[in-house]
């Protein structure tokens, strides 16, 4: 079977204005350097986020991006493989990964809009609350490791345990 190019359609709508207008109305800072690329910081309870998000038109699919103040040291990378493989069966959307070069953590998420198919203000919401919701779920997981010194079984287990109520 041999594929063909869908036809393409010249008024597709670019998903990361759905984005913007939320930031907007939101009144949240953010940088939108190209008409494929926007940028974000948000402020969590745990470090600054950075969410960079990218609109590839010939694909047509979203990917965003979200770094943190979170760099692995050489002896802790090994361990820190196992705690994203661990962390990575767990999530529904989106994954973590280690840059090899440096170290730098990083979450990615992808949305294909393959068909005339649109953002919608649901959807973007969404692509902006669910790199922060899993880098403030499992930040203190890599810390466990980092800094803590625990293997990749007790800081996911640790990372897991809810509690209820305040002290």
């Amino acid at each position: 079977m041999e594929l063909t190019e869908a036809p393409r359609f010249e008024d597709q709508v670019n998903p990361l204005d759905m984005i913007e207008a939320i930031l907007s109305e939101q009144d949240w800072s953010y940088e939108r350097p190209a008409d494929d690329e926007l940028n974000v910081q948000v402020q969590g309870h745990w470090c600054n986020y950075h969410l960079s998000y990218s609109w590839h038109e010939a694909l047509e699919s979203m990917h965003v991006a979200c770094t943190f103040e979170v760099k692995v040291p050489r002896e802790k990378r090994e361990e820190i493989v196992k705690l994203l493989a661990l962390i990575n069966e767990q999530l529904w959307a989106g994954h973590f990964d280690m840059w090899s070069e440096d170290g730098m953590l990083i979450f990615r998420h992808g949305v294909m809009l393959q068909g005339e198919a649109e953002l919608t203000p649901e959807q973007a919401h969404a692509l902006l609350q669910l790199p922060v919701d899993g880098c403030e779920r499992y930040f203190p997981a890599f810390q466990f490791v980092i800094w803590g010194g625990k293997t990749a079984t007790e800081a996911v287990a640790a990372a897991m345990f809810e509690t209820a109520g305040q002290a």
